[in-house]
């Protein structure tokens, strides 16, 4: 009989992580395990406050659904019985492993993908002073895609110290909602002078409407204003591109018809994460094959990660081991 095993584990950051919206020390994150018969399936989320979600709903959630789930739930009735996307997204990405170790195969050929390759992902800086950031981009000067945390005063000269301090590295930048409607003309300028590839979600989900209404000299990347593949339609005009991530997606199911389905209708592709470990990556690194910004760092952001977890080379990221997931 399948078994199912629910945790919820905290793992240290490598000093804090700061955004717009606040800081942390922890990666809290739920973990699904499915086994029968030998046969071992995991996945990992991270339950996000953006979105109303906790820790403890999304594993109340999961506990209601344990019997559906031990009965035999398949990935397109999860909907049905958790509420929580995040919750969703474990879960999916636990039958996908389950399912792949049970036929002894890889989940790249159960979704009819193309063998994975190794990937360059970026390197997050966090939130801090202008003085404090230049300094950190420096240290990782080395890496080829730094992505900027922004979205409080002082981001132009932010951006340009940072420049100045990294001046070979590619360059993102992820506001996260922090930038008000009259101050966007400049700094997507400022992000140009700059060299900036790409800018996420610069305004509100909920006051995103003056994307529509400028010339964006930068591509602009919806996070907080992209969920599913439902929702693209409504991204049309304001953004270049969407930031696909497995725990608003819902799982690797949806995420990769939210990919397929942005690629039609001519979006740039980013695949990232929350900040997580190894486990949660594995699934996402399927998505991010082919995408123009691969942004799933976590673990390189955490003090330890799991074992075994994905093997980096500095910024390259190279296919999980089957042990892992997948």
């Amino acid at each position: 009989m399948l078994k199912l095993a629910l945790a919820h584990e905290r793992w240290p950051i490598a000093g804090s992580f700061t955004i717009s919206r606040g800081s942390k020390t922890h990666a809290d994150v739920i973990t699904v395990t499915l086994e029968e018969d030998g046969h071992v399936g995991r996945g990992e989320c991270v339950p996000y406050g953006r979105y109303g979600e906790t820790a403890e709903a999304t594993l109340a959630a999961l506990e209601q659904a344990r019997p559906a789930i031990e009965a035999g739930l398949t990935r397109d009735r999860i909907a049905a019985y958790v509420t929580p996307l995040s919750g969703r997204n474990a879960l999916d990405c636990a039958l996908w492993d389950f399912e792949a170790k049970r036929k002894h195969t890889s989940v790249w050929r159960l979704a009819g993908l193309q063998a994975p390759h190794p990937i360059v992902t970026a390197y997050t800086l966090s939130l801090d002073t202008p003085e404090k950031m230049a300094a950190a981009a420096a240290s990782a000067s080395a890496r080829p895609l730094l992505k900027l945390k922004l979205g409080r005063d002082g981001d132009v000269e932010r951006l340009r110290l940072i420049r100045a301090a990294a001046p070979q590295s590619r360059l993102i930048v992820d506001a996260n909602e922090g930038w008000a409607p009259g101050d966007l003309p400049r700094m997507l300028e400022v992000c140009a002078e700059c060299g900036v590839e790409m800018v996420e979600q610069p305004l509100p989900a909920s006051d995103d409407g003056a994307l529509g209404r400028i010339s964006r000299p930068v591509a602009v990347c919806a996070d907080e204003s992209a969920h599913d593949s439902h929702g693209l339609e409504g991204l049309r005009g304001k953004y270049d591109a969407v930031n696909i991530k497995l725990d608003k997606t819902g799982g690797l199911t949806e995420a990769l018809v939210m990919r397929e389905a942005a690629r039609a209708m001519g979006f740039r592709i980013m695949v990232g994460c929350m900040l997580a470990t190894s486990l949660a990556m594995a699934p996402a690194f399927l998505v991010a094959q082919g995408a123009e910004i691969a942004d799933l760092d976590g673990p390189l952001l955490l003090k330890r990660d799991r074992e075994p977890g994905i093997e980096f080379e500095g910024s390259l990221m190279h296919p999980p081991r089957p042990e892992l997931w997948g």
